[in-house]
């Protein structure tokens, strides 16, 4: 028997593109590694069916090599048909093997129909194979357009995939370097604080050296009346020492003496009382605040605080001068305040006008008399009390007076100003004491602040 090799060659030619086609559409190598080793080695079994069909007695194999071929494909690509890929090719297939089961099916039952239509069978077998190899195409083709969207989709995960670690790295280190400047900030702040805290130290131990002048001064006016009475008083006494021992004593010059001696004893305890005032304030203004408010009487508070900056001033400078008043209402009541605190804010503002009226002084305008002047009032509707301290100085210009109570400003030069003053002024009349610190100034006429607080 003899075998025919080219139509061996055919179904081997055949078999390899088939293969060769199902690697390419699966993308085997890289999708599914050990089924492409099992189409690989697809050859093992092969290349012995068609030795076998040269045997005698295997023609069979030759004749029905296709269908089987097929048919076998077709049935692992059924087992496989959730794919939707493979779905597309059991489309693709399904005519084949319909048409395989219909020619054997009239071929062995009803062979003498099969072979009066054995061409009209031919045909449909024929555009069945050809529609397998026509939808085979096509859909590799889409399946080449899928995996190159796969691959692009892939490439693109791949590529945000490094992106995001890319910007992990990034964000970390940002991180980090946000948590260094985070504590380089912290460490900035502490520094600040300390450095704010020595330079409210530095504002109140100014304040207190400008009071140091003053108080020596108003010191010694009750010191003087002390000393004057109680050598008066002493001299009274021996007289009336004398008077005693006498026989005939003159009543009348006794109750004299006596009645001298009481004043006198009033007069030095009134001036005493004077001088431990003056010493109590300089000790409240000089110690750190205790926040603890006390009944305070406001009149004699700012008397007492606008006669001591007045005379701290002419201390350090002999030739100013100037003149200050009062208008202190009577029926301000006391008030529940802390005393140092609110001593400090009258002082400033105190200082702030004998300085403005000094420097316009300075000017040698005809006529100008400086003044300084406190006023008090009690508002008993409102339940507050006002005080107004105005002088006809410099005024401040519109252009920096919205800055007056911002740290560290001042208009004042170099040496002169801590620029801390009103700005602590504000902070303690506001938060300290729940109250309001207004500001009215005309450049060139004067400057009037306005403190507003609460009776209770």
């Amino acid at each position: 028997m003899k075998v025919d090799y080219s139509e061996m060659v055919e179904k081997g030619i055949f078999t390899f593109f088939v293969i060769r086609f199902l690697r390419n559409y699966y993308d085997t190598p890289n999708r599914y590694p050990e089924l492409d080793k099992i189409l690989q080695r697809t050859w093992l079994f092969v290349i012995p069916l068609f030795l076998l069909a040269g045997l005698p007695g295997m023609k069979f194999i030759n004749d029905w090599y296709y269908e089987v071929f097929i048919l076998v494909g077709a049935f692992l690509i059924y087992r496989a048909r959730y794919n939707r890929n493979t779905r597309t090719l059991f489309t693709a297939v399904l005519p084949v093997v319909i048409m395989i089961f219909i020619n054997t099916f009239f071929e062995f039952l009803f062979p003498s129909f099969y072979k009066e239509y054995e061409e009209i069978f031919g045909t449909a077998y024929g555009f069945s194979f050809f529609w397998m190899i026509g939808f085979g195409i096509y859909a590799h083709k889409q399946n080449k357009v899928e995996q190159t969207q796969r691959q692009k989709t892939e490439e693109e995960r791949i590529r945000n995939e490094a992106k995001k670690q890319e910007l992990e790295y990034q964000v970390a280190e940002r991180t980090a370097e946000l948590t260094k400047q985070k504590n380089e900030l912290e460490e900035t702040i502490a520094e600040l604080r300390a450095t704010q805290n020595q330079l409210v130290q530095a504002e109140k131990m100014a304040s207190l050296g400008e009071l140091t002048a003053g108080i020596a001064h108003e010191i010694q006016n009750p010191l003087n009346f002390v000393n004057n009475f109680s050598e008066l008083s002493v001299e009274l006494a021996k007289e009336l020492q004398e008077e005693l021992d006498r026989e005939d004593q003159d009543k009348d010059l006794i109750v004299d003496l006596v009645s001298d001696l009481v004043q006198n004893q009033e007069k030095i305890n009134h001036h005493g009382k004077r001088a431990a005032s003056i010493v109590r304030g300089m000790l409240q203004h000089s110690r750190t605040s205790t926040g603890q408010k006390e009944e305070t009487n406001m009149n004699d508070l700012a008397d007492e605080y606008l006669r001591l900056s007045y005379h701290g001033l002419r201390a350090k400078d002999k030739t100013f001068n100037a003149d200050f008043k009062t208008h202190l209402d009577p029926k301000v009541p006391k008030v529940n305040i802390i005393p140092q605190d609110f001593g400090r804010v009258l002082l400033n503002l105190f200082n702030n006008g004998f300085y403005a009226v000094q420097q316009k002084a300075k000017l040698g305008i005809d006529g100008y008399k400086p003044m300084v002047e406190v006023t008090t009032e009690f508002l008993e509707k409102e339940e507050e009390i006002v005080i107004k301290v105005r002088d006809n100085g410099t005024g401040i210009p519109e252009s920096v007076r919205n800055k007056i109570f911002q740290p560290f400003f001042t208009t004042k030069p170099t040496g002169q100003g801590t620029g801390l003053g009103l700005s602590l002024a504000f902070d303690i009349i506001t938060k300290g004491h729940g109250g309001v610190l207004e500001v009215n100034s005309t450049e060139g006429e004067g400057t009037e602040f306005v403190i507003t607080i609460p009776v209770n």
